[in-house]
Order: structure tokens, then C-alpha cells, then sequence
């Protein structure tokens, strides 16, 4: 039996399709750079064997899964290649194993991680359903029925998959580096739905995906009248966030969420579509609901003193946003500050204005320099372009994170999809000394 190699395996989809692979009984490795990722603790706990990039990692018996993120010229791919070893891009090879399932994509500008993690929640708690989130998690079940999978739109990479299901969460223009404006993406998107099997989910308040064109049933979700599911009645607690479901105008049922935001009770009403359109048992989502805690870097918290710390993967000012609102919901007593650094140049300078509204809905700023990404590192711009742009906002370092500690009684929101933790480490180990004094 052959052994999956795969070429980048520290990436978030990366890393969960080996651990998909493994627990359905291949085996399976991996290579990649030595620095440390969020994504690493479950491959090292599930007995993954993780290599330095080498050449000499390739030899017979071998199939290569390559990380996107690597060119045909990287050495490990280059050898494989030169050896006539297998070698199948991530995208594709996922392109080919769903068809084992009655598969569900999560696709959008933003929420794909949070309602793909939700979905495989709810999912797995009722039938036997595998799943691939965007956050490195991976969990593949013997004989499952369904498979459930985050598909990213990143050059196009989604059009590597024929689902039976999609659940569209929003079109909106990202990824600067590749796409050329709104009507690019659409475009990607309108082409992803015309190879979906049986059923699109999408959310009806998007004027773009008001749009799209499909070959089967497309339902809407949303708040506004007009969906065919829609929420009312969103109430905020202290524990999350309940509300009712209409289905077509008719009362569907009351469903509680232990999370806050508006998105959050949208990703929620995308799942409860989906389940009631594959005709999964109302009260068994109902329960299980109340049971999500999250997918990891999604509004994570701790508490340290008399601050609340939350790590979120936040990059785009829609998600911002979200992620402020949430907190002010969670928290309405306490003052909210935020430590933003940009991912990409292109995208800082492509919405450097949307950037400081955004972040201007926090009470206070704290700007990290800019980080890079594999395909650039440097752009016409500096943190200091945005800093001009955030009222009041102030400019902080990994090697003194001190500003922080003075600000009583505050949520402290780590944002961003760069090595932001870096710097929540260095504050969380100084916050830590000035506690136990």
C-alpha cells in the first residue's frame, strides 16, 4: 500500500487531510520548514511523522500530495517528479475523494471555517460524517456517509470539487494578489455552482449571491423577508444567542447558539438549512447547537487578571467587524482593544480605508507591522500608511508589548492571519509576571 507524503504539511487543509487519511487507515507523513504551527499539535498527537524539507524524503512507494503554496521547482515536488513518483496537488486529490461521500462544501469570502466546524459538529454527532476545516482539523470515520469540507476560492481552487452541496456564506472581493475585483470573484463563484449535484444553500441577503445561477434548488438564508429560511426574534444572553426559525413563513423552531454576533447566528441558520433540506431530525441539531465550541483562532479566549484575551484569524475588514461585534455583544461593559496585523501588502493597500473604519469601531488601536506572505515579502506601503488612518492608534512591538498591561478591566482582541501570535505569546508572558506580583 503506498504512502501519502505530503509536501507542506503544516498547512491548515494540508494537515487535516492527513489526519483524514490516517484515521481511516492509510499511512501517512509529511515534510515541511521547521517553525512551529497552530496546526502541528494534532498531527504530532495522532503519531503523524513530520520531516525538514529534503530532498532525500522521496523514494519509491511514495505518493506525493503537494501544498499549494509550493511551486513544481521545490526540491521534495522536483524529485518526485524526476523519479516518476505520483504527485497530485492538494485541490485535486480532494477533487477525488469526496466522490466517496454525499459531500457538503463551505464556500465564501468569509465564515467558511466557523460554519464548516459547525456543520461537521452538528453532522458528526448524528451520522457518521468526516470532515475538513480550515483550521487544521481533520476527522475521517470509517464507512462515513458524509463528508463535510471547507473550499477555498483562492485562485480558484474550489473548482477542483463536484460536491452534492454547497452553502455559500457571502461573496466579497479578497485575495487582491489574484482576484481583479467583485465581478473576478462572482465569476469564480457563479462556475462553482454550476457543479454542485443536488443543492445550493446560500445566503439570501448578498446582493451577489442573489445572483448566481444554478442546474438545482438554490435556498436562501438570511434576516430579510423574502429567504427561505430566515431568523427573528435574535435575542442576546449572556450565554450565547437564541432565536426562531421561519421556513417559508411558517414557525420552524427556536434554536440557541453558545456564541455572539450576527454571523454567528447565520453560519447557524446555513446549517440548520442544509439539515433540513438532507432531512436530519430538527431536535437532534436543535440539541447538538448548544454543544460547539468553536474551531480554533476563531474569537479564542482566556482570561488573564482582569482582561479577557481572544485570538482571532480576522484579515479582511468585513471580518473585523464581525469579530468587534461579537465582543461588544459578549462583552457590552468592558472597553474593547485592538492588536490588528495586516496579511499581505496587497490586500493592506488594496483596502487600507476599509481597514481603519473597521478598526476604528474598537475603543482602542494597536498596529503590528505588516506581515509578509510566501509570494510577497515587501510592498509600497507600511504599518505607518495605516496608522495615519486609525484615530488615535498606536504602533507595538513584539519586544515590548508593555502599552497593554495598564488598560483594567479590557477585551484584548489579537487579530490577524499572519504570526500575530507571536505576539499574544510575548504579551500573555509579560501580562502573566505583572499578575503574580
Amino acid at each position: 500500500m503506498t504512502v501519502y507524503h505530503f509536501v507542506g504539511i503544516k498547512g491548515s487543509g494540508m494537515s487535516a487531510l492527513a489526519q483524514i487519511l490516517h484515521d481511516i487507515g492509510y499511512e501517512v507523513q509529511g515534510s515541511d520548514v521547521e517553525k512551529r504551527f497552530f496546526t502541528q499539535q494534532a498531527l504530532e498527537d495522532a503519531g503523524i511523522k513530520i520531516l525538514p524539507f529534503n530532498r532525500e524524503n522521496i523514494r519509491p512507494g511514495l505518493t506525493v500530495i503537494a501544498g499549494n503554496a509550493f511551486p513544481d521547482t521545490h526540491e521534495e515536488i522536483d524529485e518526485a517528479m524526476k523519479r516518476g513518483i505520483p504527485v497530485i496537488r492538494y485541490h485535486k486529490f480532494l477533487g477525488e475523494f469526496l466522490k466517496n461521500f454525499t459531500s457538503v462544501a463551505v464556500t465564501g469570502a468569509h465564515g467558511k471555517t466557523s460554519t464548516t466546524g459547525l456543520l461537521a459538529h452538528v453532522m458528526h454527532e448524528i451520522k457518521p460524517t468526516s470532515y475538513l476545516i480550515g483550521d487544521g482539523t481533520g476527522k475521517g470515520v470509517p464507512g462515513a456517509e458524509y463528508f463535510v469540507f471547507e473550499a477555498c476560492e483562492y485562485r480558484r481552487h474550489f473548482l477542483s470539487y463536484q460536491p452534492d452541496y454547497a452553502i455559500m456564506t457571502n461573496i466579497d472581493f479578497d485575495h487582491p494578489d489574484y482576484y481583479a475585483n467583485i465581478d473576478d470573484v462572482f465569476s469564480a463563484f457563479q462556475e462553482m455552482a454550476l457543479q454542485v449535484k443536488k443543492g445550493i444553500i446560500a445566503y439570501g441577503d448578498d446582493e451577489q449571491l442573489q445572483k448566481i445561477q444554478a442546474k438545482v434548488p438554490v435556498v436562501f438564508y438570511g434576516f430579510e423577508e423574502g429567504n427561505d429560511f430566515q431568523a427573528r426574534n435574535i435575542v442576546t444572553e449572556p450565554q450565547g444567542t437564541k432565536f426562531d426559525v421561519v421556513v417559508r413563513n411558517s414557525f420552524y423552531g427556536t434554536f440557541e447558539i453558545p456564541s455572539f454576533g450576527n454571523h454567528n447566528v447565520l453560519n447557524a441558520l446555513g446549517v440548520i438549512a442544509l439539515c433540513q433540506y438532507e432531512g436530519i431530525e430538527k431536535e437532534a441539531v436543535e440539541t447538538h447547537l448548544k454543544t460547539f465550541h468553536g474551531v480554533k483562532r476563531r474569537f479564542t479566549e482566556k482570561e488573564i487578571g482582569t482582561q479577557i484575551i481572544i485570538d482571532d484569524y480576522a484579515h479582511h475588514p468585513t471580518e473585523i467587524k464581525a469579530t468587534i461585534d461579537a465582543a461588544r455583544k459578549k462583552y457590552p461593559e468592558r472597553e474593547l482593544v485592538a492588536v490588528f496585523q495586516p496579511h499581505t501588502f496587497s490586500r493592506t493597500q488594496a483596502f487600507l480605508t476599509e481597514f481603519a473604519e473597521s478598526l476604528n469601531l474598537a475603543d482602542r488601536v494597536f498596529l503590528c507591522d505588516i506581515f509578509g506572505s510566501a509570494r510577497e515579502h515587501h510592498g509600497k506601503l507600511s504599518i505607518y500608511d495605516l496608522q495615519e488612518k486609525v484615530d488615535g492608534s498606536q504602533i507595538i512591538k513584539e519586544e515590548d508589548m508593555s502599552p497593554l498591561l495598564g488598560i483594567e478591566n479590557s477585551v484584548i482582541l489579537f487579530m490577524g492571519a499572519g504570526d500575530i501570535q507571536k505576539y499574544q505569546k510575548a504579551y500573555e508572558t509579560l501580562l502573566q509576571k505583572h499578575v503574580s506580583r
